[in-house]
């Protein structure tokens, strides 16, 4: 565990559909000599949807500087993008790089990504643009299939809008530490049937519902290394979700890659009703979460394990609304991760004891680290929330968005299995 840690700035960014185009293209990038352009929709709902672009150069000299341009021929919107500055007018989107992603290589590509809505039909575009030169390059016009179980309680849905960016110094990436024993005084999930592994998404950013959760197959920081992941879910016992996912993730190991995870309610955009959220801290009711899982760590990793719960000002946040409080509970810890901030204290919550960080990354960042690692869990988050409104820094006029599980993996490779994950409300 480390007190000093560094926090770089967020490097994704995400734009409303009705943002005024600044600049069609730029001017001062080099031309590209050629590229191709792949789309296709890669998941789709009963109002909204989550595209996938990939650029190409596909000539001979690098290009400084990028931006893409085509037209929705059916009345799409984008809803929220990654990996660039999404704009739209009327029909015409423009997406100029993100400033880290700037430079494409001969030969190399950049992967986007947005959320949209639709209504009729979902045709796909054509006439893709980088810094005013038509692409070739193949289009894909089929569409995913609508999920069944999937009704957005809004119109503007984002499946990953990624979060900043969150770095650590390890002191360790060769070692893979021996998880400790759980504590008698932590309860433990109640297991799903077994049931056979569902199909793997190895999509970025495919978004699984499963009655009012969703697995988000989240890489917001897949561009500081190089890998993959992917997700699948098991579905449901009762209250209990089972999912799981694989990584392989290599590079910088100071840096989040993945943060794979069951979301209940709010992840820049809704996609699942009877969530109970979101609530505020000043209702005083308790957020009932339990959680069995298990780690395989395939080779050695700097990852954690650990619950993500997202807070705002507001009631009803949607997709445009950053939080302004973020509290993580970390369960689980290998190879010397450790979370954004520096120690604030040590503080015994539900019979075991936490250290607990203090950190901002554009929003506050509260992070309770468990002092041993477990593997099966089961807490009243509120009691967390409780003690950071009793320290004066969250206030219970705030509003809990979301609850999250997952595991966010700076390098290595592995899988985690959750056999049964649930949420209560109240």
């Amino acid at each position: 565990m480390l007190a000093k840690r560094i926090v770089v700035p967020l490097s994704v960014l995400t734009v409303g559909a009705a943002a005024a185009v600044v600049g069609v293209l730029n001017a001062d990038a080099a031309v590209a000599t050629s590229c191709s352009v792949t789309y296709s929709v890669v998941n789709q709902w009963s109002s909204g949807f989550t595209g996938d672009v990939k650029i190409r150069n596909s000539g001979g000299t690098a290009i400084d500087g990028w931006t893409l341009g085509f037209t929705f021929p059916s009345g799409q919107k984008v809803a929220s993008g990654w990996n660039g500055t999404w704009t739209q007018t009327g029909s015409a989107v423009t997406v100029k790089d993100a400033g880290w992603n700037k430079t494409l290589a001969a030969g190399a590509q950049v992967a986007l990504g947005f959320n949209g809505t639709w209504s009729g039909s979902n045709t796909a575009p054509t006439g893709f643009t980088v810094n005013g030169v038509a692409c070739g390059g193949a289009v894909a016009t089929a569409t995913a299939s609508p999920t069944a179980t999937a009704t957005p309680t809004a119109s503007k849905t984002a499946t990953a809008s990624p979060s900043a960016s969150k770095t650590v110094a390890p002191t360790a990436t060769s070692a893979s530490p021996t998880p400790s024993k759980t504590p008698t005084a932590t309860a433990t999930a109640t297991p799903t049937a077994t049931v056979s592994k569902g199909v793997e998404n190895c999509t970025d950013y495919a978004a699984l519902v499963r009655g009012k959760y969703w697995v988000n197959n989240n890489v917001w920081g897949k561009a500081d290394g190089t890998g993959s992941q992917c997700v699948w879910e098991n579905g449901l016992s009762g209250d209990n979700l089972s999912w799981g996912t694989s990584w392989t993730w290599a590079g910088d190991n100071t840096k989040v890659k993945s943060y794979a995870s069951a979301v209940l309610g709010w992840h820049w955009g809704w996609k699942a009703t009877g969530t109970g959220l979101p609530v505020q801290l000043s209702a005083g009711k308790a957020v009932n979460a339990s959680w069995n899982f298990q780690v395989t760590q395939t080779t050695s990793n700097v990852m954690n394990v650990a619950y993500d719960l997202w807070l705002h000002d507001m009631a009803n946040p949607d997709w445009q609304n950053n939080p302004t409080d973020e509290v993580m509970v970390w369960l689980y810890k290998s190879g010397g991760a450790g979370p954004v901030g520096t120690k604030q204290a040590t503080v015994t919550i539900a019979g075991t004891t936490w250290d607990l960080y203090k950190g901002n990354i554009g929003w506050e960042v509260y992070s309770f680290v468990r002092t041993s690692n477990t593997s099966s869990a089961s807490l009243n988050l509120t009691d967390f929330t409780n003690d950071l409104a009793a320290r004066g820094w969250l206030a219970k006029t705030k509003y809990l968005s979301s609850v999250q599980a997952g595991t966010e993996i700076f390098t290595g490779q592995g899988r985690l299995d959750t056999t049964a994950y649930s949420v209560k409300i109240g």
